[in-house]
């Protein structure tokens, strides 16, 4: 190459440069000013959640949280013979929009477990916690999403506070006479006519032997495997405590006052229409289809999802469930 060629080259590559900073100045930045040190700050919301206490009528109530403060509130209610455990996947997909709450219900969980003696444990009782706890923590609008045990304790609160109710999810979670199959509900129903201690036992070793506790989370699954053992083996731990079967035992033998609270319920849902997902597992021997399909005898409105998998739906299909979710909170919650 010649000197002159050289040269033009040069020229050019200097005439482009100056071209570039004059076209995009921002690119002409020197390497040492401020701007270029620092990298730009990239602002996200903490979704991880947060383990609580907070006392409520002398009982030490264990919580989980997560999401922002000033964003619209989901109270997750669990099911027997679980505990807040059973939101821990959920609750991170929500926190990016939602402020999400999960409390464990005395003799639940992390929660105190006063002994039968101390506590009256009932529904009604249950309740009356959840309630004082949701006053506590200045939740004065939320959505309840209910499963299982969830169910009587949530709409009692509805029908308390309906005008504190944003919408209803409700997962395994029954209200109708319909969702109560005799084929597994008949040795709950002889207790409940006659609760002798034979009967107490029979239900004790039904509803909480190890294999009963593994049963729960399996059952109507596809594929066990993709099912945690951390679950039951947490509820085998717990449900072993000193006193803790009593406890359940008294609310297997108090559910029966659920089925006098039905009609209260289903005025509710007639009368207010919440709006409503019914996201159920369809292989669930415990709260069947049926029961699923009888609320849209109230709620017309309502949307209703049956899913390929059993009681604990969470477990199997928590990313679907929680797609679910989002998508309803999007059409039917009001903006902020």
């Amino acid at each position: 190459m010649s000197i002159l060629t050289a040269r033009t080259c040069l020229s050019l590559v200097a005439a482009v440069t100056v071209s570039l900073s004059i076209l995009s100045p921002q690119t002409a930045t020197r390497a040492d000013t401020p701007a270029a040190q620092q990298p730009a700050t990239i602002t996200s919301i903490d979704t991880r959640v947060r383990y609580r206490t907070v006392e409520i009528d002398g009982i030490k109530l264990f919580y989980r949280e997560a999401g922002p403060a000033n964003a619209p509130v989901v109270v997750l209610l669990h099911g027997f013979p679980a505990s807040s455990f059973m939101y821990r996947d959920l609750m991170e997909h929500l926190a990016g929009k939602f402020r999400v709450v999960a409390p464990d219900y005395p003799g639940f969980g992390y929660s105190d477990a006063p002994s039968i003696q101390a506590f009256p444990y009932s529904f009604e009782r249950l309740a009356d916690i959840i309630e004082k706890f949701t006053d506590q923590l200045g939740l004065n609008q939320y959505s309840l999403y209910m499963q299982d045990f969830g169910g009587p304790v949530g709409f009692r609160l509805a029908c308390r506070h309906p005008e504190r109710v944003s919408s209803l999810i409700i997962q395994n979670a029954n209200a109708y006479e319909e969702g109560l199959p005799d084929s597994f509900w008949r040795p709950a129903r002889t207790l409940w006519q006659d609760p002798s201690q034979a009967n107490f036992d029979k239900i004790r070793e039904a509803a909480m032997s190890d294999h009963a506790l593994e049963w729960n989370y399996t059952h109507g699954v596809k594929e066990p495997a993709r099912i945690s053992p951390d679950s039951w083996v947490l509820q085998r731990t717990l449900v072993n405590r000193p006193g803790n079967k009593d406890i359940m035992l008294a609310l297997l033998y108090d559910y029966r006052a659920n089925l006098s609270q039905y009609a209260r319920w289903h005025e509710y849902f007639h009368k207010h229409q919440p709006p409503t997902l019914i996201v159920w597992g369809k292989n669930d021997i415990i709260f069947p289809a049926e029961g699923a399909r009888a609320y849209l005898q109230d709620l017309p409105r309502a949307e209703l999802h049956l899913l390929d998998t059993g009681h604990f739906a969470l477990e199997d299909k928590g990313d679907e469930i929680a797609r679910l979710m989002l998508n309803f909170f999007d059409r039917t919650l009001p903006r902020r």
